[in-house]
């Protein structure tokens, strides 16, 4: 690889990872203007728009945990969903920097809040990834494409790389579609739904 190739390479990817950062700033700052009532109403929304959703006929659904501190949509309420239709329900684990470990959400099951104050079970029954049908997907904003940006860890497009091929993937949102696409990179992972406090967005 020439010199040149190397210096546009690297000059590209500095650009796309600052309109990524420049993205996420945007929608942590809307979410910050969001009182405590505008997220409970938003999320009760985004919940009822669950019921919409083409995948109740599925049985092993993994969701993720409110992060209180990052005003994201509460996700108790798609529980208490689960729970009401007698589903297997699965919640992460980060192990180690770059992982996800999942564990079923029993009776029993113990939650202590990490480093970055997301909630995660202390232990459990871990499940192994291919048994997962549907997973709902944390997001900071997402586009027509189907694209999601999220906080820039990566745990999620690791996660959903070794997902089954006909596992659903559903992102939840407090805003819409945002008006421009993003530029996609090889690692990221398109959402076949995208549920927000107004609509469902389908990718299929």
């Amino acid at each position: 690889m020439g010199s040149l190739t190397k210096i546009i390479i690297f000059f590209v990817s500095t650009i796309l990872t600052m309109d990524k950062s420049q993205i996420r700033k945007q929608y942590k700052e809307l979410r910050e203007q969001l009182s405590e009532e505008d997220i409970i109403n938003k999320s009760l929304l985004i919940a009822n728009r669950c019921l919409e959703l083409d995948v109740w006929s599925e049985q092993v659904f993994h969701l993720f945990l409110t992060i209180e501190d990052q005003k994201e949509i509460d996700t108790s309420l798609i529980l208490t969903l689960l729970q009401g239709k007698d589903k297997d329900i699965v919640v992460p684990k980060i192990t180690g920097e770059t992982r996800l470990k999942h564990f079923l959400l029993t009776d029993q099951t113990r939650f202590k809040k990490n480093a970055w104050g997301i909630p995660e079970p202390v232990s459990g029954i871990e499940i192994d990834v291919p048994m997962i049908d549907v997973v709902f997907v944390p997001l900071l904003a997402f586009d027509s494409k189907g694209s999601r940006i999220g906080y820039g860890k990566g745990f999620y497009d690791r996660f959903l790389a070794s997902c089954k091929p006909n596992c659903i993937k559903i992102g939840l949102s407090l805003f819409e579609e945002n008006q421009i696409d993003f530029v996609s990179e090889t690692t990221d992972i398109g959402l076949d739904y995208c549920v927000t406090p107004d609509q469902v967005y389908s990718y299929l």
